[in-house]
């Protein structure tokens, strides 16, 4: 290799350009950005003010400030203004910041005095200063939880100047140094954000973000709850083995080696177990390839028994567990340190599933979600909510209001029945003058028939009427249900037009109990649990990965959950019927 050697420099040159380069860097000196490792006594102060000892760590930072020079005094002050924000006394915070020169305080330090800064602007309602209170800090130099606080902070000032996608990136990039309830609420505040977006632009920017941005997987949720294709598959990060599985096929099947089903087979949940098992042994056996030996184990239906029903099938070595049921139960089994083994919960838990798995339910929030995103693509965003006084009824209440509210809708009232509804005729015209274009209902058929008339009367015979899948429930007979015709409820696929695989519902409802009445959306369920086992790396991997199930169709959001989009269906001369695409 040549060697380029510099050329040699006359030394009478010399002699005039160190004294410049001395000057130079004496200028420079006072412009220029240092960042000093902390002295033992510096770090020690600090260790305090991260163990949330605030008030101890400021007094401590304050007085080594007093003894300490220059840019090391700067560095000090700043790290105790901030500690002493942390502590609540936030007017020595502005005391000891405002003695800071930012210019001479770099790293951490100056990074913690940016959001000092940012967070008393926030606080007097002045969110328009935190980008510059923010600028010329780097958040990747600060402990998580700071870090996560510098971009919560740099969300709010980018929200309060209409940058919504930019906010939504600095609460995605704040995520990871979040926990608990905090990373919930920060999760909402992202979905708002992304649901005030139209469809077009939410594509495109989607579209336009970098493998591994934080925000892809938010954005790409918000694009498959509306049923809009991803731009790419999901960021997939830990958790996801498919090796040991034999090769997929075409179409993507490549089932587990062995599978445990964790199922309440006896207790007080073993009956809504019984048409979930046997719809997914319809779906097994349905399949002429070659399938995994399945194991049943019994969970009782306490989270105690859950836990320990997936401890014996990881150890009996069963590399893939669909289950367990119910909601404490798939609670216990997430929270577990060591949940190795991949799974598919047949619920939605306290916790979000961990990195491997899913959580796959039919939710009375999830028929809240999907009426709110159908009113919204047809335009109706002032709504009437009528609902059941059970916890079914308020629960998918409670969803849809929060869903509508995201995306820009508005609630016009809210009127609650018990199960003999009553006369609520005055409430019903009371929403009507407030503007209600459409109904959400979140009641039983029967209670249903009763209110149908009144809404008649109030003016809402022709206005859109959408329903939960508890519209069926206490349904069955046309000359009684002629009532409900035209309200559309989500239902599901099998029983509408019929399911590759499975016979048709007609057929098999007569053969067996588990698959008649309201079992029926059981039996589909846990068909679809089957079926997502069956085809789990296609859904993972591929940007169009989607099932079509005897639920609805099928896709995941990237962040563990598996998201149905129903068949719509409308009552029509008192029976449930297929509502033809793009129906109203």
């Amino acid at each position: 290799m040549p060697n380029h050697a510099l050329p040699a420099t006359p030394s009478h040159r010399l002699r005039w350009l160190a004294p410049c380069l001395v000057a130079l860097l004496a200028a420079g000196c006072a412009s220029v950005s240092t960042a000093p490792t902390a002295a033992p006594e510096h770090a020690a102060a600090l260790a305090q003010l991260e163990q949330g000892q605030a008030r101890e760590a400021a007094q401590r930072l304050e007085a080594l400030a007093s003894a300490a020079k220059g840019s090391q005094r700067y560095a000090l002050l700043a790290d105790a203004a901030f500690a002493w924000h942390d502590a609540g006394d936030d007017a020595r915070a502005r005391s000891l910041a405002a003695q800071v020169d930012a210019r001479r305080t770099g790293g951490a330090s100056r990074a913690r005095l940016a959001l000092l800064q940012a967070e008393l602007a926030l606080a007097a309602q002045q969110p328009g200063g935190v980008q510059a209170a923010l600028a010329g800090s780097d958040p990747a130099v600060l402990p998580a939880p700071q870090q996560a606080r510098w971009y919560l902070a740099q969300a709010r000032g980018l929200e309060s100047g209409g940058d919504i996608v930019g906010a939504a990136a600095a609460r995605a990039r704040a995520d990871a140094g979040l926990q608990g309830s905090g990373r919930d609420e920060n999760r909402r505040e992202i979905e708002r954000l992304l649901s005030s977006l139209d469809d077009a632009t939410l594509s495109s920017r989607a579209a336009a973000l970098p493998a591994g941005d934080p925000l892809y997987n938010f954005a790409g949720r918000a694009l498959v709850r509306r049923g809009l294709p991803l731009p790419r598959p999901f960021d997939r990060g830990e958790g996801w083995d498919f090796s040991q599985r034999a090769p997929a096929a075409a179409d993507g099947y490549r089932p587990p080696r062995k599978l445990a089903v964790l199922l309440p087979l006896s207790g007080q949940l073993a009956t809504a177990s019984g048409p979930v098992r046997d719809g997914l042994l319809a779906g097994y056996y349905a399949e002429r390839r070659e399938r995994p030996p399945i194991t049943f184990y019994d969970t009782t239906g306490t989270p105690t028994g859950a836990v320990a029903a997936y401890a014996q099938a990881v150890a009996d070595g069963n590399d893939f567990v669909v289950g367990p049921l119910s909601r404490e139960e798939v609670g216990a089994v997430f929270a577990q340190p060591d949940a190795r083994v991949s799974s598919l919960a047949l619920n939605r838990g306290n916790v979000a599933p961990p990195p491997g798995h899913l959580a796959f339910s039919l939710a009375p929030e999830d028929d809240g979600i999907a009426a709110a995103d159908y009113l919204l693509a047809r335009e109706h965003r002032n709504v009437l909510v009528i609902g059941g006084s059970d916890e079914n009824g308020r629960r998918a209440v409670d969803a849809f209001r929060e869903r509508l509210g995201e995306r820009g809708g508005r609630v016009t009232g809210v009127v609650s029945v018990g199960e003999q509804p009553g006369d609520v005729s005055a409430q019903l015209v009371q929403a009507a003058a407030a503007g209600a274009d459409s109904v959400f209902l979140a009641v039983r058929g029967s209670q249903a028939r009763a209110l149908v008339p009144q809404l008649a009367m109030a003016g809402f015979a022709s206005r859109t009427r959408v329903a939960t899948s508890q519209l069926v429930s206490g349904t069955g007979k046309a000359e009684e249900d002629v009532v409900l015709d035209g309200i559309v409820f989500p239902g599901e696929a099998w029983q509408a037009r019929g399911v590759a695989g499975l016979p048709p519902y007609s057929q098999v409802s007569e053969l067996l109990p588990t698959a008649r009445g309201g079992a029926a959306r059981l039996f589909a369920f846990g068909h679809d649990a089957w079926l997502i086992s069956a085809f789990l790396e296609r859904l993972v991997t591929r940007n169009d990965g989607e099932l079509a199930g005897a639920t609805g169709s099928l896709r995941l959001d990237g962040f563990g959950g598996v998201v149905r989009q129903p068949q719509w269906s409308i009552f029509s001369g008192g029976v449930p019927v297929p509502l033809a695409a793009g129906g109203r």
